[in-house]
């Protein structure tokens, strides 16, 4: 059978006859759907969460830390997500179970602690889609800052949150279809973007009277910004612009077939982090000084001032800044979706394992978690506590618990997979078993795990001794609530549980539980046989099927 022969594949060992199970949910014909294809999957790794974080907040890392700190952090950053998500890829593809990381986590390390994480991520996603609704409406005052008598944002809020609703009535067929659209757009933007940025640096474009800019501004105002506390703070505002990497991980149990989609939407996190990332924020540090007072207006709910935006100004290009806010403005609609799919996807499987109200794992005949759905929508209406003269107060509380959760989630998925493979080996299994064994092994695991730690680290000592200011208790409990809140989480369960022990038993753990493929004697001998086939191939198409 061709590696490409995904048909045949389902019908040969029964993937779509035999759903997978969590709780006593099915994920199958009776529950969530497996409407994802390849295309969705792959763009969904790509282009998902390509965001606010990348197109906006990456001003205010380049103010904090200066173009050097801007690529090394979001480099550190990027490779700590590369073995992040080749660990869930490997985890997914075996197990495309409902609640992915937070099953992991459960059945690897310790209930409480994948309850803690579910809850975490859940958590996460429910307040940032008020803050990404907010974030779209904003950017509309590009266009309407000039007006005499401007809309009021509460208005576009409306108009997205419907948006936002509308898209989740076609249920996951409806995501994955929006996510591939708005992501092929997001990238084409990208890749516009760095043909631009070295046409501006060459000196290219006419109504730019600095001419050629080459390194100019890595001599003045310097490469670096603030010290070390530079260095740190760019952290954080990395990790939200990689926010919902794990997103393809979370899609598997909703994904046609996993062994073939999840291999290959993992391979192109390595372009989305070295073409998407790295190198259109190499140029951004080479056309637009980090001195810049524009630059530390730049947050996720103020794309007024996006670098990107700017740097097109700064040439003084005419048309471009408008396409680019709207690029901006679509593609935080996407991740407003994402976070109503990640949210209820979670909520779910959380109930469906008994972590949560019974109510909430429910899913209708379209595949819809109706009743986590409604919940995600509801907390979408607290962007219009914007309005309020106290709601921006409350409004930084809020974001504040999603502050830390991307580290916990990729260091819980690290620390999960490092003990899966251990799990794995003592039940007599090897690598060959596996239908997609991470590149880098378990020693990406151990190194990914290690940067997260040292990201949380970096964070605690930028919100003690923050950037321009002095030790304040109301700033670092807006920069670091989430750990309490994750800590809370997992003795809490404990306590109701009367558990105190840390830890599951592996030699326990039935590595076949969650498993799609039910014959396992015919996976491995079709395991082979592609290998086999893929060691006859030239080494050019080779290196292609590995990188892509």
């Amino acid at each position: 059978m061709g590696i490409s022969d995904s048909d045949s594949h389902e019908k040969k060992y029964g993937e779509t006859e035999a759903p997978a199970v969590v709780g006593d949910v099915e994920v199958g014909q009776q529950g969530l759907k497996r409407n994802l294809k390849g295309r969705h999957m792959q763009m969904i790794a790509i282009g998902g969460s390509i965001g606010a974080g990348l197109f906006v907040s990456s001003g205010s890392s380049l103010a904090a830390g200066g173009p050097l700190f801007l690529i090394v952090d979001y480099a550190i950053i990027g490779i700590m997500l590369l073995l992040t998500v080749n660990a869930l890829g490997e985890l997914a593809s075996l197990y495309p179970v409902a609640g992915a990381f937070f099953d992991y986590s459960v059945r690897f390390i310790d209930p409480a602690w994948g309850f803690a994480m579910g809850w975490n991520y859940s958590l996460n996603w429910l307040v940032v889609l008020p803050f990404e609704l907010t974030a779209a409406g904003v950017t509309i005052a590009f266009w309407t800052d000039s007006m005499e008598h401007p809309v009021n944002v509460g208005v576009w809020i409306t108009i997205f949150l419907v948006l936002v609703v509308v898209i989740n009535l076609f249920g996951v067929r409806g995501y994955g279809e929006v996510e591939f659209a708005l992501g092929l757009i997001k990238v084409l933007a990208v890749i516009g973007f760095i043909i631009l940025g070295i046409i501006i640096d060459c000196g290219g474009v006419p109504t730019d009277s600095r001419g050629y800019i080459g390194g100019r501004y890595w001599s003045n105002p310097g490469p670096t910004q603030n010290g070390f506390k530079g260095f740190c703070a760019v952290f954080v505002n990395a990790s939200f612009a990689f926010g919902g990497t794990e997103l393809v991980g979370l899609a598997a149990a909703e994904a046609a077939n996993p062994r073939k989609t999840i291999p290959k939407a993992t391979k192109q996190v390595f372009w989305r982090i070295s073409l998407f990332y790295i190198i259109s924020l190499t140029l951004l540090g080479l056309i637009v000084p980090a001195n810049d007072p524009d630059l530390s207006n730049a947050s996720g709910a103020n794309t007024k001032y996006s670098p990107f935006v700017l740097s097109m100004q700064m040439a003084g290009i005419k048309v471009l800044p408008s396409i680019f806010n709207a690029v901006i403005t679509l593609s935080v609609i996407s991740v407003a979706n994402s976070c109503t799919f990640g949210s209820t996807r979670t909520m779910q499987a959380l109930a469906a394992r008994g972590m949560g109200p019974a109510f909430l794992k429910k899913v209708d005949s379209k595949g819809r978690p109706y009743w986590a759905l409604v919940i995600a929508l509801l907390f979408g209406f607290l962007a219009y506590i914007n309005e309020a003269g106290s709601g921006g107060t409350i409004f930084t509380w809020l974001l504040s618990i999603s502050g830390l959760s991307n580290f916990f989630t990729w260091g819980s998925i690290c620390f999960a997979h490092i003990r899966f493979r251990k799990a794995w080996a003592m039940s007599g299994r090897s690598t060959l078993d596996l239908p997609f064994a991470a590149m880098f092994g378990v020693w990406g695991s151990w190194v990914g795990l290690f940067l997260n730690i040292i990201c949380l680290i970096a964070q605690f000592y930028v919100a003690l001794f923050p950037i321009g200011g002095k030790p304040d208790a109301m700033a670092f409990f807006e920069s670091y609530l989430a750990a309490p809140v994750v800590i809370a989480f997992f003795i809490g369960y404990k306590l109701y549980q009367r558990t105190f022990k840390f830890g599951v038993n592996l030699s326990e753990i039935d590595v076949d539980a969650g498993r799609r493929d039910l014959d396992f004697v015919g996976l491995r001998q079709e395991l082979d046989d592609e290998r086999a086939m893929k060691a006859a191939w030239p080494f050019y198409k080779r290196w292609w099927d590995f990188m892509m």
